[in-house]
């Protein structure tokens, strides 16, 4: 594991517990970990993220709240009251009536990326309800986090890694 690569000072012969790895190590650990353990992602660009959340919650989101437990419960219990496609299609058009405000034009011989970038919105829409549905139904942990963020900073369920680096240790 790359992790264990760049520890020079690791005893293999002794539990993890036993390292006396100091708290940026363990949450880098528990991060490659979790991320190991992992059999689903679902990622987007950021400013993507506010289009799939923001519309369905009524409200907007800073960048940070969208790390927080808390809202993706709110959003996956939004969720929960409709369907898959009716979803991606409510993400769709809300993308194009921003792009109208924005005066951005909607005719793909004008743009050729419209077409490609509907498609980008309808199918990471609905894999995000694919994702949030399995989570609730199987009762699922979730790791919120985003690139390059600092790993104790990524939240399993509603604490951090460095919260639960202590208790995981």
């Amino acid at each position: 594991m790359e992790w264990s690569d760049t520890k020079d000072n690791l005893d293999l012969s002794k539990p993890l517990a036993e390292q006396g790895l100091d708290s940026k190590s363990s949450c880098e650990l528990a991060l490659a970990l979790a991320r190991w353990c992992s059999f689903g992602e679902w990622s987007c660009w950021d400013a993507r993220l506010f289009l799939y959340i923001e519309p369905l919650l009524g409200r907007n989101l800073s960048r940070e709240e969208f790390l927080k437990q808390q809202v993706w419960s709110e959003f996956s219990e939004s969720l929960s009251r409709i369907d898959r496609v009716s979803y991606s299609e409510s993400v769709v058009l809300d993308w194009m009536s921003r792009r109208q405000g924005f005066g951005e034009t909607m005719e793909p011989s004008e743009d050729p990326r419209i077409l490609p970038t509907m498609e980008s919105h309808r199918s990471a829409s609905e894999s995000l309800f694919d994702f949030l549905y399995r989570v609730r139904s199987e009762g699922l942990s979730m790791l919120i986090g985003r690139e390059f963020l600092e790993p104790g900073l990524w939240n399993l369920d509603s604490q951090s890694l460095g919260e639960v680096r202590g208790v995981a240790a």
